[in-house]
């Protein structure tokens, strides 16, 4: 197995694509805690499509504008 290290330098080019690696980073982290936090309430997990949902209410608000970036 081979694995490859990439270093993104800050030039016009890279820049959207750093801003969409960092939005993916965000919502990664954001179902992570939403999974852990529904777990310790409720004693279930949500499933994939349940999150889905979450996520497309949350694109609605402009505090979580970001989540557009991801596609």
């Amino acid at each position: 197995m081979r694995t490859y290290c990439f270093k993104l330098y800050n030039s016009k080019r890279n820049r959207k694509l750093h801003r969409q690696i960092n939005a993916a980073a965000l919502v990664y982290n954001h179902c992570i805690a939403l999974h852990k936090r529904y777990y310790k309430l409720f004693g279930r997990s949500l499933n994939m499509y349940q999150l889905q949902k979450h996520l497309t209410k949350l694109k609605k608000i402009d505090k979580f504008a970001y989540i557009c970036e991801c596609q």
